[in-house]
């Protein structure tokens, strides 16, 4: 019979995120795989050891800790930078929870962390405002690579939308940008109305936005794009008394499970679809989904407008 602590070892190497348990002196419980490729240090070398020096930013103890003696469970999150056992600094997304029993009593702690540049390499729209974005945006690039990293693991179809509003540039020019902000308010809200129940939407730029879709094929990806397609024309919006039309060019792209492609690289192609819907006129969608084979070239859907 399998071993308990081996479970939960197999459990915590299965996540892309590194993982650290702390216990209540400050010694390692457990050190997963990734924990190991971020910072150099095996678990042999960790468990039962307090954390080498370099590496004590993981913990956010100053802030986390806020609520000793509560049941509430408190999770801190921040950048820091840690030294890796070669001695080069690396950058990180930390989080930290402290773990409490039923009691409220502290009986240890956990901390999750990863490099910046998982994020960083992420294609984006334009954006010249970033103002009170950098979190939320944040927080959504970590739930785009989770939901992509379970899907490679043989999670739910992936796929993502990209979506530029094509009045918005104009708009901003000669209206303002209060405006834009208002006008893509509207398109965001008729956007929601096609969202599955699975679904996200995020801002991805100064006139665009990101869905992460779960269709099951191409075709249907093309049908739930026009769909979005359509809803943004019905958007009613004006200014000042004048009526703006509403129309949005879309590109999609489907993941292959059978293709060494990253987060990245997969953006990249809805965002190139997206150009080419842009490029043609706009108000309408381009899908590309990739070929079964590598050096096919990909294959290309273009939505016209109803």
């Amino acid at each position: 019979m399998t071993d308990r602590n081996e479970m939960l070892q197999a459990a915590f190497d299965a996540v892309p995120e590194g993982v650290a348990l702390i216990g209540t002196e400050g010694e390692v419980a457990l050190w997963n795989q990734a924990a190991q490729g971020i910072t150099g240090y095996a678990a042999i070398e960790m468990l039962s050891r307090p954390l080498p020096r370099g590496l004590e930013a993981i913990l956010l103890e100053e802030s986390a800790d806020v609520v000793e003696g509560s049941a509430r469970r408190e999770i801190c999150r921040e950048l820091v930078r840690i030294r890796h056992k070669l001695g080069h600094e690396v950058p990180v997304i930390a989080r930290f929870l402290v773990l409490r029993d039923g009691l409220g009593e502290r009986i240890g702690a956990a901390a999750l962390f990863h490099p910046t540049e998982s994020l960083d390499a992420l294609p984006h729209g334009e954006s010249h405002d970033e103002a009170g974005t950098d979190e939320a945006r944040e927080e959504f690039e970590e739930r785009l690579q989770a939901e992509f990293d379970d899907f490679m693991r043989g999670g739910s179809p992936f796929s993502i939308l990209w979506i530029g509003v094509d009045q918005a540039e104009e708009l901003r020019k000669t209206h303002g940008t209060s405006a834009c902000n208002a006008m893509l308010e509207k398109v965001r809200r008729a956007l929601l109305q096609g969202l599955r129940p699975a679904e996200e939407m995020s801002r991805w730029g100064d006139h665009e936005f990101l869905i992460v879709a779960h269709e099951r094929s191409v075709e249907m990806l093309a049908s739930h794009a026009h769909t979005l397609a359509g809803l943004a024309r019905t958007a009613d919006f004006r200014w000042w008394g004048d009526r703006v039309s509403l129309t949005v060019s879309i590109g999609a792209a489907q993941a292959a499970g059978d293709h060494d492609e990253t987060l990245a690289q997969l953006l990249g192609r809805a965002q190139e679809a997206m150009e080419t819907s842009s490029r043609t006129g706009g108000n309408r969608a381009t899908v590309r989904a990739a070929s079964q084979a590598p050096s096919a070239p990909v294959e290309e859907v273009t939505c016209l407008p109803s």
